[in-house]
């Protein structure tokens, strides 16, 4: 165990009997905005979404037709800072945060220069068509870069209030016994999932990253729960249902994702190659996790003290602006062109090439032995989602079967893995994952939820 870690223990034990109304109120106040920013549900023109949702979809509406421009000025300025640092080597950047954001291979300084191209050439609608066309780097710059770039500056701002002040300590200890049983997964992770599901998958994997690298999650753990409890958002599966015609079934819809995912949750991190991936926690910190109350100690009364206790090494606002600072810069400098690169490509490949077609023949009798009417024409749309998660809504649309329809949409919310966006953050971070063992998790969470999605529209609800 860890200084840190023992630091902390030390702290809980020693203040179980004078919690304090100081300590407390460190604890609860930016708790609270955390919690009321993150994973409180707000209704807004018959629309489900958070605190943090809605202050990201004003500034949208502030910056409007800016927005691209200014993802495109922001994949430019990486590009040039990137270099700068690879040939000047400035004194300021051999070392800390600014090295590792800048100082960086060949290959990712390579896919900065292509987002920073496809950026360019989307903007201006120059070069080839197949490249800036509405349904490769149109979609990227138009649609997906405003969310990230709004979405993302308040998430870097707001996280700390909700990781750092004691928060996941109090729910990771009262939870860590059913998600030890259940999931084989700290507690803590539980509020993971919550903030996907009331927020954005990315934000859920952008709270993993961070709480790997902070020894809260070993290397399992952290693989395990970015790519199984990093759900897609209420707000888009209501998106989804009412972009194929289904939003008269939403209630269905939903529980029938939720059941599925959990399902999935259960079984693909017992298979390879999650399985297999070590009980080991980032070298840099080790581990500072300890969820499990003394036999002395009531859980309530524990989890409170371990919350306070890390509440009182919370960092002061000097340290908090900083390291927001630092977060923002992270995400748009270094994330953002490492998301329009491989999404354009994706996008691409699945657009103008038979590739997934090809890649979806073995579906076909798995979709007809499932009963599901149209199994040629949805086919694809069981694998495009890799590329990314809107695509199979786009593919089956069309469909004249509900059920095909209903089927389709749930699997692209369970699959979970898809390169434009939760891919390319999972290939950023630092947690131990790669591309082929992406895929490979991406095609275990449709081989088991596929069916489980099937039987329960067939025997419930069609």
């Amino acid at each position: 165990m860890s200084s840190s870690l023992e630091a902390t223990a030390t702290q809980a034990k020693t203040t179980g009997q004078s919690l304090g109304w100081k300590r407390l109120l460190k604890f609860l106040l930016p708790s609270l905005l955390g919690i009321g920013m993150f994973l409180v549900p707000i209704s807004l023109d018959d629309q489900v979404t958070i605190g943090l949702g809605m202050m990201a979809e004003e500034l949208k509406t502030l910056l409007g037709a800016t927005l691209p421009a200014i993802t495109v000025a922001i994949l430019c300025l990486s590009v040039v800072l990137t270099a700068l640092v690879k040939i000047v080597r400035p004194g300021w950047s051999r070392e800390g945060v600014w090295h590792d954001m800048f100082d960086v291979a060949p290959v990712w300084f390579m896919i900065r220069v292509l987002g920073a191209l496809f950026g360019l050439l989307t903007l201006y609608q120059f070069g080839p068509e197949f490249i800036w066309s509405r349904n490769t780097g149109g979609v990227m710059l138009q649609d997906l870069a405003p969310v990230l770039l709004t979405f993302f500056f308040f998430a870097a701002l707001l996280l700390p209030f909700l990781v750092d002040f004691g928060f996941m300590e109090f729910i990771g200890a009262l939870v860590s016994k059913p998600f030890r049983f259940i999931f084989r997964l700290p507690g803590r992770s539980a509020i993971d999932a919550t903030a996907s599901w009331l927020g954005s998958g990315t934000v859920g994997v952008l709270i993993t990253a961070q709480q790997y690298e902070q020894g809260f999650y070993n290397r399992r753990e952290a693989a395990v729960i970015a790519t199984n409890f990093s759900v897609a958002s209420i707000a888009f599966s209501l998106l989804i249902t009412t972009f194929v015609g289904l939003n008269h079934m939403f209630i269905q819809f939903y529980l029938t994702v939720v059941v599925a995912g959990l399902t999935a949750a259960i079984i693909v991190p017992r298979l390879p190659p999650l399985s297999r991936k070590p009980n080991t926690y980032y070298e840099p910190v080790g581990c500072q996790i300890d969820e499990m109350a003394p036999c002395d100690k009531g859980l309530f009364r524990y989890s409170l003290e371990l919350a306070v206790a890390r509440a009182d090494k919370a960092p002061d606002a000097g340290k908090l602006a900083k390291s927001a600072l630092v977060n923002v810069m992270d995400i748009f400098l270094a994330l953002l062109p490492l998301v329009i690169a491989i999404g354009t490509v994706s996008l691409i490949l699945a657009e103008y090439t038979p590739l997934f077609v090809w890649l979806s023949y073995p579906m076909i009798p798995l979709l007809e032995l499932l009963q599901l009417p149209e199994a040629a024409a949805a086919a694809p749309a069981t694998l495009v989602g890799f590329a990314d998660m809107f695509l199979p809504a786009v593919l089956v649309k069309d469909i004249d079967s509900e059920l095909t329809r209903f089927v389709v949409a749930c699997l692209s919310l369970t699959q979970l893995v898809y390169m434009s966006e939760v891919g390319a953050l999972l290939l950023k971070s630092k947690i131990p994952l790669n591309f082929l063992e992406l895929l490979i998790i991406f095609v275990l969470r449709t081989l088991v939820t596929l069916p489980i999605i099937a039987v329960m529209a067939h025997v419930f609800f069609f």
